[in-house]
């Protein structure tokens, strides 16, 4: 159910998101010169979507009347009109649902944030300590192959040590006695 009300809240912040982008888009394709701003108070008694043209303008639900926004705080204060009925921008959503939604949606962005520097830092931490699988890897195929070039070697040195044998080039050394040859 919580899941279920925090996507609505982040579709409803998007879809405000949404509409103040088509609405800026429409409001540059105009090329006529911009009429003279109305005051918002001449358009309480009215209807929502009147009121909210005027991009300056904030509706109140409690007794359907169009104010103008307070731009000195950033909400508008209680005593003004309540944040669960006032509306700005789009009728369709309040304050409270787009600050819930905003909120969401930042807190997910940090945590996020802090989730991937902590596992980056983690990770660091962690492989400088020790060597990679990789490199022990390899360091034991190098010892392998050293090995493996002794043994060949080893047994090269035994394949020619016994033709200088059989040739008799090779003094043994059991034999104190050799043939002295003079040339």
């Amino acid at each position: 159910m919580g899941a279920q009300r925090l996507r609505a809240l982040w579709l409803l912040g998007l879809a405000l998101l949404w509409g103040r982008a088509g609405m800026a888009e429409g409001l540059l394709a105009t090329t006529a010169p911009p009429a003279p701003a109305q005051a918002c108070s001449e358009f309480s008694q009215r209807s929502c979507e009147e009121c909210l043209k005027n991009v300056s303008c904030l509706w109140c639900f409690t007794n359907n009347t169009c104010i103008d926004y307070p731009v000195r705080s950033i909400l508008p204060p209680s005593s003004l009109c309540s944040l669960s009925n006032a509306r700005w921008g789009v009728c369709w959503i309040n304050f409270e649902a787009l600050i819930i939604a905003i909120a969401v949606v930042a807190g997910i962005i940090l945590v996020s944030i802090a989730v991937c520097c902590c596992y980056c830092c983690y990770c660091r931490r962690r492989f400088k300590g020790r060597p990679d699988e990789e490199e022990e890897q390899l360091a034991r195929k190098r010892e392998e192959r050293r090995l493996q070039s002794l043994q060949r070697k080893h047994e090269r040195k035994q394949k020619h040590d016994e033709i200088r044998k059989k040739y008799g080039l090779l003094q043994e050394s059991d034999n104190p006695y050799s043939r002295f040859e003079n040339e």
